[in-house]
């Protein structure tokens, strides 16, 4: 069941004493212009593909075609996928939300970095999560 899940992420307990403290975080406007801008480059990438307006809804062949990734990647992604014993949708949906963290990073290419953040996105796909 959380195969199907994209984007995994543990939750801790934050301490009083970071609560408290003044943030210096990104401001939501900021964050809010790079998901702009990324949506509106999918919107262009897949302009003519009926029904797919980002890159969550990629087909496989698409995926195929627009994700593209280095051969330090593709290492990465290889030892990732039998490390964490991750499915053939698990490696596709890595592929998604790394092209959409290049999105975010305004940067045409997948970078190996993107992927390493995507993969990290798959907590409860390891061993002993939670415990």
């Amino acid at each position: 069941m959380l195969d199907r899940i994209d984007i995994h992420v543990e939750v801790t307990p934050v301490a009083f004493r970071e609560l408290s403290t003044a943030s210096t975080g990104e401001k939501s406007e900021s964050i809010r212009k790079r998901v702009v801008e990324a949506r509106n480059i999918q919107a262009g990438r897949f302009g003519d593909d009926a029904g797919v307006y980002c890159n969550a809804q990629m087909s496989s062949k698409i995926l195929r075609e627009i994700c593209h990734i280095p051969e330090e990647g593709k290492t990465l992604l290889k030892t990732a996928m039998e490390r964490l014993g991750l499915s053939a949708r698990a490696y596709d949906r890595i592929l998604k939300v790394a092209r959409t963290i290049a999105d975010l990073a305004g940067s045409d290419k997948i970078l190996t970095e993107h992927l390493a953040e995507a993969i990290q996105y798959r907590s409860l796909d390891r061993e002993g999560w939670a415990g």
